[in-house]
């Protein structure tokens, strides 16, 4: 197996894996905090670090159908979320591209 290459946030507040401490997103990218996931709360943010993305698949969310992908920690493989890739409803567009990070699953440094 190679080396992992783990990408380091600069800033005083980062999220976190919970599991493993490795570095998932900056603080300042939260695009909205009033997100439910399948284990409570959630963010949604703009931009992630130090994951892996599973298959595409179209699911019933609370908002509507998506086409969707899982995010894990790319150090210890943990679910941490999920990726918009395609959103049905107009209203809902403004979320591809964006992550949804649960907050059971990450931990906020600073």
């Amino acid at each position: 197996m190679g080396l992992l290459f783990l990408q380091s946030l600069p800033g005083p507040k980062v999220f976190k894996c919970r599991c493993c401490k490795v570095d998932s997103a900056p603080h300042d990218a939260i695009v909205s905090k009033n997100f439910s996931g399948r284990y409570g709360p959630a963010y949604l943010i703009n931009r992630v670090v130090n994951i892996t993305m599973g298959p595409s698949e179209d699911r019933h969310l609370m908002t509507g159908w998506h086409t969707v992908n899982d995010i894990f920690c790319s150090c210890c493989q943990q679910l941490l979320g999920w990726k918009y890739e395609k959103a049905y409803d107009d209203s809902q567009k403004y979320k591809e591209g964006r992550f949804v990070l649960e907050k059971a699953r990450v931990m906020k440094i600073g």
